[in-house]
């Protein structure tokens, strides 16, 4: 496998092959993130589409040497927050993604519905977050982006995304936690 650098000098040089080669790279973690943010099937795939033919036009800016995801998740994220300000829909219920976010709990029925009910849980509290926390969760959690590459996709600093990043972790815990956490029991504590 070639790396992201010699595929763009390839492509520049006209080599079909190699955008190919990129687009297949890439095809899964930008469909993942923009349906995450989407929840739109088709949505997704036109996103898909539309940021390879906007990376394909401006291949000609790009650093070979710098990292091509973070750049191609810009585009992606940009495209899917302007469609899903064009719908006003609701943002990253996240279902078709749930196995990057929860270990597979067996295959008896009990667990089964544990697990339904623990994802349509962390789906409601994701659910309740603004779209600035929600796509830190998913580009951090969900796509594996250090805080520097999600600073250069969302264009903010560093610091920004770590308090983002903590506000959302904050948040989604104190509403899973109401949810999970047993109530206390009167009386055990003296037995």
């Amino acid at each position: 496998m070639q790396d992201d650098g010699v595929l763009i000098r390839r492509i520049r040089e006209g080599d079909l092959r190699a955008f190919e080669e990129l687009y297949s790279r890439y095809q899964r973690p930008i469909y993942q993130t923009a349906l995450a943010i989407t929840h739109d099937r088709q949505a997704a795939e036109e996103i898909l589409q539309d940021c390879f033919v906007r990376a394909y036009g401006h291949l000609g800016r790009i650093d070979p040497s710098a990292p091509l995801s973070p750049w191609l998740h810009r585009i992606a994220v940009n495209l899917s927050y302007n469609w899903s300000m064009r719908r006003r829909s609701r943002l990253v219920p996240l279902d078709d993604v749930w196995e990057h976010l929860l270990a597979a709990a067996g295959h008896e029925p009990e667990k089964q519905a544990e697990r339904a009910e623990l994802q349509e849980t962390v789906r409601r509290a994701i659910d309740s977050l603004g779209f600035k926390h929600k796509i830190v969760i998913v580009l951090f959690y969900l796509q594996g982006f250090q805080l520097s590459e999600i600073a250069y996709i969302l264009d903010c600093p560093e610091g920004t995304v770590k308090s983002r990043l903590h506000y959302a972790c904050r948040r989604l815990r104190e509403k899973l936690s109401r949810e999970w956490l047993p109530e206390p029991r009167v009386g055990l504590e003296f037995l």
